[in-house]
This record gives structure tokens, sequence and C-alpha cells, in this order.
């Protein structure tokens, strides 16, 4: 099964890219954004029920990306801790459809100071990528006789969000997401988990002891062994093909309302891109 995988794999990537393509990915990006954009919107309802009256006020926006920092001073969480979006706007400039949402974390400490350093860092870098992404597509259009009739209509979606995984009063985990979508598309995503009264990031042994590293690797080993087909097919990548072998320090993971570790993997790292963004919960 393994060299049948790898022929497919190979087959896969050898096979010619239809004109049409473009088309297809432009209006399946299109239909993407806006479930994404319903998603978020029930999410955004949910976090509201439970803040009973917060409510998020942002003002001064500058609608170049580059520049926008809208202060919002009610607080997503209470406690030692808050939440804050400081960066927020939904526009369009040359092409490009932003919709960016930045976090920044209040706390006493050294720990809040880093992250939100870290973040803005990754922030501002991803930005610049997608403007350069998009310049750079542009270019080669035109060098390849692409005429301006050809050009007009074509958009990139350039996203920016967080999502709070979990909180109680001394603890966040979150997620921080960043993506572009055109003809091609890419999704990053950050997970901070943070203990703010110990002013330390949460690891994988604090939540699972000291036989986390055995514990994470059977229970994703046993989840990847389940999405076995009865044909013997997985989406997953075998290990000699550098699919998963085990966790380590560096390892992605969240931690769900219900005190549940997730553990997760980039997407194409372990799986093949139907799989999406694998993850495994923790028992």
């Amino acid at each position: 099964m393994n060299n049948e995988f790898k022929n497919a794999k190979e087959a896969y990537d050898a096979t010619p890219i239809p004109p049409e393509l473009e088309a297809r990915v432009q209006q399946g990006i299109r239909h993407g954004k806006a479930l994404y954009k319903s998603r978020k919107n029930r999410a955004f309802r949910r976090l509201t029920a439970t803040a009973a009256c917060f409510i998020l006020v942002l003002a001064g926006l500058n609608l170049s990306p580059a520049l926008a920092h809208a202060a919002s001073n009610v607080p997503v969480l209470g406690g030692l801790f808050r939440m804050l979006t400081v960066t927020n706007y939904n526009t369009s400039e040359d092409g490009i459809n932003y919709d960016v949402n930045v976090p920044e974390l209040e706390a006493d400490g050294t720990l809040a100071e880093r992250v939100n350093a870290a973040i803005q860092e990754k922030v501002d870098a991803h930005m610049a990528k997608a403007r350069q992404d998009w310049d750079d597509y542009r270019d080669a259009f035109f060098a390849t006789g692409g005429t301006e009739e050809d050009w007009n209509g074509r958009e990139m979606d350039v996203i920016v969000d967080y999502e709070i995984k979990s909180q109680t009063d001394t603890r966040i985990s979150f997620v921080v997401t960043l993506a572009e979508g055109w003809v091609a598309s890419m999704e990053e995503r950050y997970y901070y988990n943070l203990d703010i009264a110990a002013d330390r990031d949460v690891t994988l042994q604090d939540l699972l002891g000291e036989n986390w590293v055995e514990r994470c690797n059977a229970a994703i080993q046993s989840q990847i062994d389940a999405s076995v087909d009865g044909e013997g097919f997985s989406l997953f990548f075998a290990p000699e093909d550098g699919g998963f072998t085990t966790v380590d320090a560096s390892t992605q993971f969240y931690i769900r309302e219900d005190g549940t570790v997730v553990v997760a993997f980039p997407r194409y790292s372990i799986a093949a891109g139907a799989a999406g963004i694998p993850e495994f919960p923790i028992a």
C-alpha cells in the first residue's frame, strides 16, 4: 500500500492544471469566505451571550491596512488578564480584501508583552508577504500575456483572526489564524496556551504528566489507524513518507473548554491537503 500511495501521489503531482481551474478556485474562495464569515458570526453571537452585555467598541479606523489600529477598552476576559481586539478592519484595497482582527493580551508580567510582540511580528510579516504575493502574481500575469480586461475582477482575501478556545480566571488558550486566498491559498495557525498567574506558557507535560509523549503518540496513532478505509487507504502519510512519528516540545495544541487537550498539525505536514488541519483530542 505504501508503494501504491507513493505512485498515486506522484501521478497526482504530475497532473496538468486545466485552464479553467483559476475560475473554479476563485468561486470556491468566495464560497469559503462566506462560510468563514457565517461561522465567525455564530461564534461571536455565542461569545456575546456568554459575556452578557459586553460590547466591542472600535474607533478611529484608518482604511490603510498598514496603519489601522482601533483600540477596544472592553475586555473579552476578566480576572488577572483581558484579551482586547486592538486592530480591526474589513476593507478592500487594490484588489485585496482585508478581514483583520488582531488580539492583544493585557496582563502584568513579561508573558503578555512577549506574546503580543510575537503576534504582531507574525501579523506584520503576513501582511507584507500577502501584498508581495499579489504583486508577484499580477506581474507574472501581465508578463505572460494577460490583459487588463482579463485581470479585472481578480481578488485576493487576506485574513487575520483569533479564537479563544478556553479560559479560566488564570489561564487562556487561543489560536491566531493567518490566511490568504486567491489562485493559491495558505493558512497558518499559531497556538497560545498561557498561565497568567505563573507568567509562563502551559506545556503538554503540565497537562498530561510525565508520560505526555507516550500518551500523545498512542492517541494520535490510534486515530490515524481508525481513519484507514476498507481498502486500506488513508489521507495520512506513512511515517517513511513524511507522516506522523512522534510529538515533541514544539508540537502545537490547544485546550478545549472541557479541559481536553487537542494536538494540531499544519496542513500538508502529516496528511494530504484534503485532511485539512489534522487535530487529535488526547484522552
